[in-house]
């Protein structure tokens, strides 16, 4: 009753009508201070609720809270700002002749993924990316499972974010062929040849600036690029491990699409209009993610993207002195991300 007429009086000294409602209720909790708790505790329920019918699922109460006062926010890109939905669209060898049967060829026979058949289709089931080569291959006729009875996998180097490499390892009648793909950047410096049109050249200086170039193209027309690459054996060594993966002969260039998720560009905004800042985290080629990062209006101007190789020359104080001037991260490691965030946690 006495909150109450508090309200009314307030009301009469034309004070507003929310402070003086706010001022009530504060009395109304301070005369029962032991309710307090309960208060707080519905309230986060109901954010909870709200956030559940949003797709957000929060397992700590605490964490609406927390969230509210969340200033940046680190995304990966890949499944997360796109819909992970990847689909070859551009294949390039050396030159414009290239085999690209060949090419995906040997890339599908680089996967993991597995070949399903039902209601007369044949299609590829896995990691989207292995996926999008392997049924590029199937529609030019190349079917890895077909593929795999002749020449038998016997033993493979799993992809990890390290070497940014995967290598299959076949036998091929009384030889051995290891099938090496991953990050274009990456896979050049392992090799030292290249297939042009059937036959084996040495990789030239000016040959690797084309595929570069190549490369570059690609990513700038946001493109993921995944290089492919072979070498046959006599014999295998007594240990299989990532020194296989040397004096390769490059093979090609696979470009895929992956399109941004329906709503991210809105939600980007939304972020930048409440003064959160937006960061692109991705083990991309930097041209790549820059293109797509742009796209969503993560990358503006004056922002900087920088690669994971040029994080590790800026020391850690550095960083967090500049770390409010990137925007994209690209080519990281685990460990990157975890100086990235501790960078931005340590400026707040």
């Amino acid at each position: 009753m006495i909150c109450f007429l508090i309200f009314i009086i307030g009301l009469f000294k034309k004070i507003s009508v929310n402070e003086i409602f706010m001022t009530s209720v504060g009395l109304a909790v301070a005369a029962i201070p032991e309710g307090l708790p309960a208060i707080v505790t519905i309230m986060l329920s109901i954010g909870v609720t709200k956030m559940a019918k949003r797709n957000s699922i929060i397992r700590k109460l605490p964490a609406v809270e927390t969230l509210g006062s969340a200033s940046v926010i680190c995304s990966d890109k890949t499944g997360t700002l796109t819909q992970n939905k990847m689909k070859v669209v551009e294949i390039e060898g050396i030159n414009s002749k290239a085999d690209k049967n060949y090419i995906l060829k040997l890339a599908s026979m680089c996967t993991d993924c597995n070949i399903v058949y039902k209601d007369g289709k044949i299609f590829a089931e896995g990691e989207p990316t292995e996926v999008a080569i392997v049924n590029k291959a199937i529609e030019l006729g190349e079917n890895k499972d077909e593929i795999y009875k002749k020449e038998k996998r016997i033993n493979d180097i799993p992809f990890d974010s390290e070497r940014k490499l995967m290598t299959t390892i076949h036998k091929i009648g009384s030889k051995y062929r290891i099938i090496t793909k991953g990050a274009p950047d990456v896979l050049l410096k392992k090799c030292d040849k290249v297939y042009v049109n059937g036959q084996i050249e040495e990789l030239t200086n000016n040959n690797k600036l084309l595929i570069l170039k190549k490369n570059e193209k690609m990513a700038k027309d946001a493109l993921r690029v995944i290089a492919v690459s072979y070498l046959d054996l006599e014999k295998l060594p007594n240990k299989i491990d990532n020194k296989l993966e040397n004096n390769l002969i490059f093979v090609g260039l696979i470009g895929m699409i992956d399109p941004p998720r329906e709503g991210v560009k809105e939600a980007v905004y939304t972020c930048n209009k409440a003064g959160i800042k937006t960061v692109m985290i991705t083990g991309d080629h930097i041209d790549t993610a820059k293109a797509i990062a742009k796209s969503l209006g993560i990358l503006k101007l004056g922002d900087i993207a920088i690669t994971g190789e040029e994080l590790n020359k800026i020391p850690q104080d550095e960083l967090e002195k500049n770390i409010n001037k990137y925007s994209v991260f690209a080519r990281v490691s685990p460990e990157h991300k975890v100086r990235i965030v501790k960078a931005f946690q340590n400026t707040r």
